[in-house]
Parts: C-alpha cells; sequence; structure tokens
C-alpha cells in the first residue's frame, strides 16, 4: 500500500529543491506523475524514533532470556560479528534487529522482475592481503583459488558483466565514467595530473612499509603526511593543484558522492583519495574488478545471515542497555541488561555477560548507561548522511539510440547517481527488469538534510525518480508498473575533514564496561569491508577477553 504524502511542496518547488530541475508555470499538477503501485518500505523510522527518544526507558520487561554474548543489529557488522563467533566454535551469542530483515543498508528486496538491492550493491574483489574477505567469498563459493602472487581467482560470472557503465551526456549515452565527448586537451592534461597524483600514492610507503590507503582502513598509514590529508576538503586539494577542470571534478565529486553521501567540496581529500588509490594494487593498474549479483550485497548477506539461523530476533530494537549497581551484581555471570521493545509496545529482557554494540555511534548515548556523560561529546563528531533509494519496476527497457544499457548508468547533470538494473548481471537482456534509483541528500546541514528527507511521502519520492529518470528515458512514465522507496535516514558515515584521523573515531571504537563497537562509523567509510571489519575485529575482542583460542583473521 501507499504512503500518504506528508510534505506541502508542490511538483515545481520539490523538482527545484532536490533536481534543480525548472517547472513551467502551469505543469504543476501531479495527477499523472505516478505509477499505478507502489510504496514506501522499511527502515523502522517511528519505533527507531521512540528508542531514540528514550519512551521505553525503565520499562521493566516481561520476560527474561539469557546469552553470554547479545549482537545488537544484524547489519553487515553485527552478521559478520556472528559470523567470526560460529568459525571460532562459539555460539552463545544472540542477534537483535529492529528491522523485520537484516542487512542494513546491505538488504535487498524482490518484485516479479526478480530481486534488487536496496543499498549497496558491489564488492570489489579484495586485494591479496584482506584474509578475512577472501576467507568469506572462498565459503560461499565466489573465489575458486589463488594464484602465484596471492591474488584470490573468482568465479567469472559473479563478476560484473560488460557494458559496466554509462553516463547521459548532451542527449546521448557515452561508455565509461571518463567519457571521450567534449574533452578539451587541458581536460587531458589535468587528469593526467589527477592520475599521476593518485599514482604516487597508490606507491608511497611509510616506514614501516604500510600504503598511505589500504583496506581495511586500519591497515593503512597515520604517518603524518598522510594524517594531513584529513585536514582540508578535496575541492581544496583539486584547487592547490591546479585541477580545475569541470570534467576532472565532476568526475571526483562523483565518487564522493557515490561512496560517502558528500561533494567534492564537503568530502576530506584523505576520503577522497582514499576512493581512487586504496582500490588499485599498484601504480597504474587498474581498479580491482567488481563482483555483483541481481540483488547487490543482499547476496553476501544472504550467506552470512543464514550462518547465524535460528539467533537472529527481527524486529524488536534495543532501549537500553544497563550494568549491574553492585560488586556482587557486577561478580554474576550475567553483569549486563539488554531490554528491547517491539512496535506493538511488547517490551523483553535479555541478561548477558557481554555485548557487540553494532548500531552506529549516535545511537549509543541513548541507549547505554552512562554513556552520553562518558563520550558524549565525542559522539558529536559523527555525521550521517541521507539517501533515497527507488526501485523501479519496469514491464520493458527504454528505446536506446545510443551506447547501450548497462549495470551503472549515471547521468552526468544531475545530483542523483543513476540507477543500476538487477537484469544485466543475470544476461537477460529484454523485457521486464528493476531499475534501482539512488540520490544522497548531499545538503549542507545533515541534520536538516534528513528531516526534510523523512517528511517526503510516496508521492514525493517516486515524482523525483520519474523526473531524474525521464531526462535520458522520456518515455519512462509509460513504462514502470510500480515504485517501491526506501528513505536511509542514517545511511552512512560522512568522512568531512577531521573526522578520520580525529579523536572521536578512535576512542569510540575502545570497549565500555563489557560492550564492544562494531560498525563502519567506527572506521570513517562506509564500506561492506569496514562494516565486515569491524564486526570480526570487536567478535575477536570479545573471544581475547573470554580466553577461547583463536587465529586472527585480522593479519
Amino acid at each position: 500500500m501507499r504512503s500518504p504524502a506528508r510534505h506541502s511542496l508542490s511538483r515545481r518547488d520539490l523538482l527545484a529543491a532536490f533536481l534543480g530541475i525548472p517547472v513551467l508555470a502551469g505543469c504543476d499538477s501531479q495527477s499523472a506523475s505516478v505509477p499505478p503501485a507502489g510504496e514506501l518500505v522499511g527502515a523502522g523510522i517511528e519505533l527507531g524514533h521512540a528508542l531514540r527518544d528514550n519512551r521505553f526507558r525503565g520499562a521493566i520487561p516481561a520476560t527474561w532470556q539469557s546469552s553470554e554474548v547479545v549482537i545488537v543489529g544484524a547489519g553487515v557488522a553485527g552478521l559478520s560479528a556472528a559470523w567470526r563467533f560460529s568459525r571460532a566454535g562459539f555460539h552463545d551469542y544472540q542477534l537483535v534487529e529492529l528491522e523485520a530483515e537484516p542487512g542494513g543498508t546491505s538488504r535487498s528486496g524482490s518484485s516479479r522482475a526478480g530481486k534488487f538491492p536496496w543499498g549497496a550493491h558491489y564488492l570489489p574483489v579484495p586485494q591479496s592481503d584482506n584474509r578475512a574477505l577472501i576467507t568469506l567469498l572462498t565459503e560461499m563459493g565466489v573465489v575458486s583459488g589463488i594464484d602465484d602472487q596471492g591474488n584470490p581467482q573468482t568465479e567469472e560470472q559473479t563478476l560484473c558483466r560488460d557494458p559496466q557503465e554509462r553516463v547521459f551526456f548532451n542527449g546521448a549515452w557515452y561508455e565509461d565514467l571518463w567519457f571521450a565527448e567534449g574533452l578539451t586537451p587541458e581536460d587531458l592534461r589535468q587528469f593526467a595530473l589527477f592520475h599521476a597524483e593518485v599514482d604516487r600514492w597508490t606507491a608511497w610507503r611509510d616506514g614501516a612499509g604500510r600504503r598511505a590507503f589500504a583496506i581495511p582502513v586500519d591497515r593503512g598509514s597515520d604517518d603524518a603526511e598522510v594524517v594531513a590529508l584529513d585536514r582540508q576538503t578535496m575541492g581544496d586539494w583539486l584547487s592547490e593543484r591546479g585541477i580545475t577542470s569541470s570534467r576532472v571534478r565532476w568526475l571526483v565529486d562523483y565518487a564522493c558522492r557515490d561512496d560517502y553521501g558528500l561533494t567534492v567540496d564537503q568530502t576530506s581529500a584523505w576520503s577522497g583519495l582514499f576512493y581512487f588509490a586504496s582500490r588499485v594494487s599498484a601504480p597504474g593498474a587498474h581498479a580491482q574488478p567488481l563482483l555483483t549479483w541481481p540483488e547487490g550485497n543482499g547476496r553476501l548477506v544472504a550467506h552470512l545471515a543464514a550462518g547465524a539461523h535460528g539467533r537472529i530476533d527481527s524486529g524488536w530494537g534495543v532501549a537500553e542497555i544497563r550494568f549491574a549497581d553492585t560488586a556482587e551484581e557486577r561478580a554474576t555471570s550475567s553483569p549486563l541488561e539488554i531490554v528491547a521493545a517491539n512496535s506493538a509496545g511488547a517490551v523483553r529482557g535479555i541478561q548477558a555477560r557481554q555485548v557487540v554494540f553494532c548500531g552506529p555511534q549516535f545511537l549509543a548515548p541513548h541507549l547505554i548507561d552512562g554513556y552520553r556523560a562518558a563520550r558524549g561529546e565525542l559522539v558529536r563528531e559523527f555525521h550521517y548522511g541521507s539517501w533515497l533509494v527507488a526501485n523501479l519496476t519496469l514491464r520493458d527497457r527504454p528505446r536506446e539510440s545510443s551506447y547501450p544499457l548497462c549495470w551503472d548508468n549515471v547521468i552526468y547533470d544531475s545530483p542523483s547517481l543513476g540507477y543500476v538494473v538487477n537484469s544485466h548481471q543475470a544476461g537477460v537482456d529484454r523485457g521486464p527488469t528493476v531499475f534501482t534509483w539512488y540520490y544522497p541528500n548531499c545538503a549542507p546541514e545533515a541534520r536538516a538534510a534528513r528531516v526534510t528527507l523523512e517528511q517526503l511521502g510516496w508521492s514525493d519520492c517516486a515524482e523525483l525518480a520519474l523526473s531524474d529518470l525521464e531526462r535520458a528515458h522520456p518515455e519512462v512514465r509509460s513504462l514502470v508498473e510500480r515504485i517501491d522507496v526506501m528513505r536511509w535516514g542514517h545511511a552512512m558515515i560522512q568522512p568531512r575533514p577531521g573526522f578520520v584521523w580525529g579523536a572521536a573515531r578512535r576512542a569510540c571504537a575502545i570497549p565500555y564496561r563489557g560492550v564492544h563497537f562494531a560498525h563502519s562509523d567506527n572506521s570513517g567509510v562506509a564500506l561492506f569491508e569496514e562494516a565486515f571489519y569491524q564486526g570480526i575485529r570487536a567478535a575477536e575482542e570479545v573471544l581475547a577477553s573470554r580466553g577461547i583460542a583463536f587465529q586472527t583473521m585480522l593479519n
């Protein structure tokens, strides 16, 4: 069913505010703009806000359970912590997840045209030193072997199928994000200058032999020369080097919006360079090839969730994590109490010895007793971007008159990221398909942007997606059967200047009174690899504290 509009913006104001599209006077009606069906789905905003606002604080649970370890949140970090526990032979854990389904921003959905992503939709093939991720992909059958240089060999059908990406520019589609149409000699000179800088940083090593930029982030260098990059914006860094070409800056800006939900003038230079240098094994080499599936990273989520089958309690949001008050209580086997609530108002409790907190840091002061006083000032340094994702089920493909439909399709002059096509990886080039359209809200003030996004109703969101897509596909409205929409209020951590190498990020990763923290915001960049790493890191902290023998997967 559709969610009613919550917003009074006219169509003219809506399109101008979000897409920069002018609407002529007299053409403001939305009566013919929406498809026959669609709805707003996830995330549990109402219950999430009730938990944030402490409406269940002090509630007395109707029932109690016990578990040695409780994992709060079944996103990628939480599922990865569970995966690590299971591989170490430790099974006395329980996951508590607010949403009806696990996976967080890597979850997926389906329609009559097949599975599709609701967020993250690809994973670069890991480099040889990322043993934990290679182990997971081997377990999934994605990695079939290791070559003589230690690099994983992947199954061909999991690599992103060609053609991979195209850009709509001046009325036609062109292959690749760096496309030849309209380039000047000065554009080419500045592009070469930019890539020379990326190659320099790719080759760079500190005194300990560490790369400047590595995945996971914790494997990279903290040398002063590298850390200094985090104190300025990527836009300023480009300007200092005379990189003023609109085409080069568009490419870098797109990268920042794609991975961080920030513009080139909002992203730290460290993060901007991380995007280009961390995915390259050596100077001059191509970026690591991409793994993808019709449902995007939902394929990875499904595998991780299957390993935790029977231990995921969905639809329950943690309202409070409290600690034993007396020395006698602290000496018991369950010194922590986790209180959870559901959308019906039911409250239950779990007694545990330790917690792996896999929610974003902004929730911790609301849920963990004493955390606001201990780290509240640090948590204020964490800022999160909001996103709009629309999945459009089409009965057929739009007509193409230039470069053909790709997996990733970008509109050059749009603030959106364009769309990915769910059927492309399956090799289906005709008939019904799903376009997954992404819009990062890059407004200057993150909280105001989030509030504005949450006020949009289904028809507003559907109109934004359709109006943006019809720039490149004028007949798209006649092809759409339904549009389903997800509004991600806190989609990802924003690596603004000073955050990645500031004190807050690292301090908030340190355990607090038996609570261990695991979320991609502890890395400073919201990648699957980082959430996976943080989950494993926290799980290994717990295993070590319990005296359980294991061989680390992180070195």
